[in-house]
């Protein structure tokens, strides 16, 4: 499962759902008896939060890996009234809707990786990540990665698709949106994933070159690749169609530049583009599922958290709902404060 799974949360017999899926999806993992547990608590009280002090919101399930280790990310969000003192509210006993207050705690308690972002009258999203074995650490410079990857509502399957290879010392990440969306989308959109993964060691006008000759047979799909270099501090960039991608840092601010066209049907040029890449840096890529109009810097400190919390926010607040929708927030590992 490389997309996400939504779970919409406004009721109680929710809570009982999103339990179950958590389950489901541990036990296809692989996940011992024990930690299956853990998830099941872990979905349980991230729902019911939803419901006691949100009115509602939505639960997104994610299977992550690192190398061998498989996990699964539990993300919350809501719009609810938010959280004044996030630390306050991860205290045992504190209580704002006169329940017991040990939910949150609980979370943390139980999960490898938590975090929170909360803004007064604006919601608040949290993270949890549950490891089948032991948390990964890695031993080298590496990217943290966070997606919301969804289709369009009624639809099974997503017309959007990315994916993300490691060729030492490029770290290489696609976006592609299959035109339209439904069977067809997804069709094309995993014809780019295929390409992208078996020709990543190419150059990235190569890969595209590649996925044009691939996709005439589908539909097409605008297609973006990104190569972050973290030994020489470079970004690398190709772009055809409408997938936005920017990065920034606390020094600049850059959107990475794309050229009109549908791989697949008809590519006027193909472009690579160079940026820098600061130790701080961010890159955030996305169809246009999602709106042009966000800006990271109307949410304090959230160039901060995990990836995903980023991505979720995004998702949240500029999901068009007429899409399929792909956030992809990638940052190098070990500047979360």
């Amino acid at each position: 499962m490389r997309e996400s799974v939504a779970i919409t949360i406004t009721e109680s017999s929710h809570t009982g759902e999103a339990r179950r899926a958590a389950i489901a999806l541990a036990t296809r993992l692989g996940f011992a008896e024990t930690q299956r547990g853990k998830v099941g608590i872990v979905a349980t009280e991230v729902a019911s939060n939803l419901i006691q002090h949100a009115q509602g919101g939505v639960l997104l399930l994610r299977l992550i890996e690192h190398h061998s280790d498989v996990g699964i990310e539990v993300l919350s969000l809501d719009k609810g009234q938010g959280m004044v003192n996030v630390d306050e509210c991860l205290q045992d006993g504190f209580s704002t809707a006169g329940t017991l207050g040990n939910g949150l705690g609980a979370i943390r308690r139980l999960s490898d990786l938590f975090e929170i972002y909360s803004l007064p009258n604006q919601g608040t999203a949290l993270l949890a990540h549950l490891w089948s074995d032991s948390a990964p650490q890695p031993t080298e410079k590496t990217l943290e990665i966070g997606v919301v990857c969804l289709p369009k509502r009624g639809e099974e399957v997503c017309g959007d698709a990315w994916a993300y290879q490691v060729d030492h010392p490029r770290h290489l990440l696609l976006v592609a949106d299959g035109l339209g969306h439904g069977p067809a989308a997804f069709s094309a959109a995993l014809s780019a994933v295929r390409i992208f993964q078996e020709h990543h060691h190419r150059s990235l006008d190569g890969i595209v070159e590649s996925a044009h000759a691939a996709l005439r047979s589908t539909r097409g799909a605008a297609l973006a690749i990104t190569e972050i270099n973290l030994e020489q501090q470079s970004v690398r960039f190709v772009g055809i169609g409408n997938i936005a991608a920017s990065t920034s840092s606390f020094i600049e601010h850059h959107n990475l530049v794309s050229h009109n066209g549908t791989v697949g049907h008809e590519i006027r040029k193909i472009q690579e583009f160079s940026y820098p890449w600061h130790t701080n840096g961010l890159l955030i890529m996305h169809s246009d599922g999602l709106d042009t109009k966000w800006r990271l810097d109307r949410y304090p400190g959230l160039s901060q958290k995990h990836p995903s919390l980023i991505a979720g926010v995004l998702y949240r607040d500029f999901n068009r709902e007429r899409d399929d929708v792909t956030v992809l927030v990638a940052k190098e590992m070990g500047n979360n404060s």
